[in-house]
């Protein structure tokens, strides 16, 4: 408020010597007694209808640290209906009060006015918004970051004028980098583009760079991957702006840069969905997603509810996911019908009592044990839940004529070394089976590592490095294959739209990435050197583990399907009696020992090769 009355001040103060110079330079600094007269008569008039106009304008309720063009052109409108004003008032003194005295101001004055009234009144807020510049801090760049930025396009100009609009953020903005050589030395917002990308390394060396945004929303993955890549050589504090299809507005705003992420650099090309497809089989049906509350099933829910299902139904033993995943669904998706159940899929009768009261449609079933050296220790849990858990959902979905049933597989399953990949790999046989004897679909989805996800590396990592380290790799050439888990359950959606029953679909994982490589990018994305400030130790393979990662059984072609992203396995024809008569066989030594119900693994699943070592354990 004190600074309103200021600038009310200094407005008038203007005004006043204004239209004083206005009549000194037309009359080349000799101003005739008769015009002194008027502008004694006019002074006052002229000044209260500006003022008001300039508070009609709102001119004295902005911010003005924060001014820009707007309240540029909110001046000229005020001062150029308050001439206008002026004008007609000098018109009415002459008539009614100076009569035969007919002294009304030069249409010349008016104009010289004019200007001179623009230029003082946003000169004055002009200063102000420097003056504020200055007491907040932007011009003291020696404690400012170094910051360089990445991209000399429309969300680079718009993040400048951010910058610089929040002053809290203290960026020295040193410079821009762009590829296109025809931008090179030209300037956006004041800030000059130093070179292309060859350049960074150099740049952040001589500049003492300490901060990198990259603002390239519409590059494209595999563009952004290699300048990620370069940047993080430089030791600088990485940080990006997300994606045009993560930024549902379009808008570029500060808030939205984040830390550059293991996601960016492992990250794949935005899935391309056949919504019309998906929606065929999701729209207005009942959806069961089994293990709802669990890192895919809990996606898969999400995914789901974009496409108007009748009612979502989530199931899971576990209440304190689902629960999160409820009101996640809630805030995004309220006029979303869902309902909540907990339950296990080892309960028949609690599943054929769900499946009985809500008749789901649609069966995507996520819930499983999938930790490799615990079902190692615990195969009777393996078998529980993978295998006669998952028979249980399978025979309902038959007995409940539900149309068509999704079984969320891995990489595991394929030439399986452990005890839950074996289970997995019987799982993908009863599909098969099933889908046989019954007019259910029946289909199973297999995959690779999923970043992110409940009990993946990644999250372990991230915990060591929060501790200083060391962080723990098994092998230093042990690989996996890596996508998003939004990737992964939308592709296991598309899947589910392409199948006609008895398939397993693969999904494309690209290449596989070396765990090390991920642990010294995820140290270097987090401000540490690997094995200088965080060390790497190697702790040897777990039980069960191997070194690299199948997708495919070797001895069974794939086939491309309409998506680019999914190939299938030419389905196996296995008889249910032999699923029925298999399961009986894990019931019986489920409650056994170890050495037994292993035994009857690697009899069902011949392609099962149990580790050596792993018996003396």
């Amino acid at each position: 408020m004190q600074k309103d009355k200021k600038l009310i001040i200094y407005d008038i103060f203007f005004l006043i010597i204004s239209l004083y110079f206005a009549l000194l330079l037309k009359f080349d600094f000799n101003i005739p007694s008769e015009y002194m007269i008027f502008l004694k008569l006019s002074v006052i008039p002229v000044v209260v209808i500006t003022l008001l106009l300039n508070k009609i304008f709102n001119l004295y309720n902005s911010i003005w640290k924060y001014a820009s063009v707007e309240e540029l052109v909110s001046i000229v409108y005020s001062v150029s209906l308050a001439n206008l004003i002026f004008i007609i008032y000098s018109y009415l003194i002459n008539y009614k009060f100076l009569e035969n005295r007919y002294y009304r101001f030069p249409y010349t004055v008016h104009i010289i006015f004019w200007i001179l009234s623009v230029l003082a009144l946003g000169g004055i807020r002009f200063i102000y918004r420097v003056s504020e510049d200055r007491n907040t801090g932007e011009y003291k760049k020696r404690k400012s970051k170094r910051l360089l930025i990445v991209g000399a396009g429309d969300a680079s100009a718009m993040l400048i004028k951010e910058i610089k609009k929040h002053k809290n953020f203290n960026y020295n903005i040193i410079g821009l980098i762009d590829d296109d050589k025809s931008k090179k030395r030209k300037m956006i917002n004041g800030i000059r583009v130093l070179g292309g990308r060859d350049q960074i390394q150099k740049i952040c060396m001589e500049a003492n760079i300490e901060e990198i945004i990259i603002a390239m929303p519409s590059a494209d993955i595999k563009t952004k991957r290699k300048i990620i890549n370069i940047c993080k050589s430089t030791k600088c504090k990485l940080k990006t702006l997300p994606g045009i299809y993560e930024m549902i507005d379009g808008n570029v705003n500060i808030s939205k840069i984040r830390d550059v992420n293991i996601e960016d650099l492992l990250g794949r090309e935005e899935v391309k969905l056949n919504n019309e497809n998906i929606s065929k089989y999701i729209k207005d049906k009942i959806i069961l997603v089994t293990g709802g509350g669990g890192s895919i099933g809990s996606e898969l829910c999400r995914q789901i509810a974009r496409f108007e299902p009748k009612q979502l139904l989530i199931l899971d033993i576990y209440e304190n996911n689902v629960y999160d995943v409820q009101m996640e669904l809630n805030y995004k998706y309220p006029e979303l019908n869902k309902k909540i159940i907990i339950g296990s899929i080892r309960d028949v009768e609690r599943l054929s009592d769900i499946f009985d009261r809500y008749k789901p449609q649609v069966v995507f079933h996520a819930a499983a044990h999938k930790h490799v050296p615990l079902m190692e220790s615990n195969p009777a849990e393996a078998v529980k839940n993978n295998i006669i858990g998952t028979y249980n959902v399978l025979k309902c979905c038959d007995k409940f004529k539900v149309e068509k049933f999704v079984q969320i597989s891995t990489d595991k399953a394929v030439n399986p070394t452990n005890v839950m990949g074996a289970s997995k790999r019987f799982c993908e046989i009863m599909v098969q089976a099933f889908d046989e004897a019954s007019k259910t679909e029946y289909v199973a989805v297999r995959f690779g590592n999923v970043l992110g996800s409940n009990g993946s590396v990644i999250p372990l990592f991230k915990k060591q490095i929060a501790h200083g380290g060391p962080v723990t790799v098994t092998h230093p050439e042990i690989n996996r294959f890596f996508m998003t888990i939004p990737e992964a359950a939308q592709l296991v959606i598309q899947a589910g739209a392409i199948a006609h029953g008895g398939e397993i679909f693969v999904l494309d994982m690209g290449k596989p990435v070396k765990i090390v490589d991920l642990a010294k990018d995820l140290i270097t994305l987090s401000g540490y050197e690997p094995d200088v400030d965080i060390k790497i130790k190697y702790t040897g393979l777990r039980p069960g583990e191997k070194l690299y990662e199948e997708l495919l059984m070797n001895e069974v072609a794939l086939t491309s399907t309409e998506h680019d992203k999914i190939f299938v396995e030419k389905p196996n024809k296995i008889d249910i009696n032999f699923v029925e008569e298999s399961i009986d066989e894990f019931k019986k030594v489920v409650n056994s020992d170890k050495e037994q119900i292993i035994g009857v693994i690697e009899k069902k699943v011949p392609t099962y090769k149990r580790k050596k070592y792993q018996k003396d354990e």
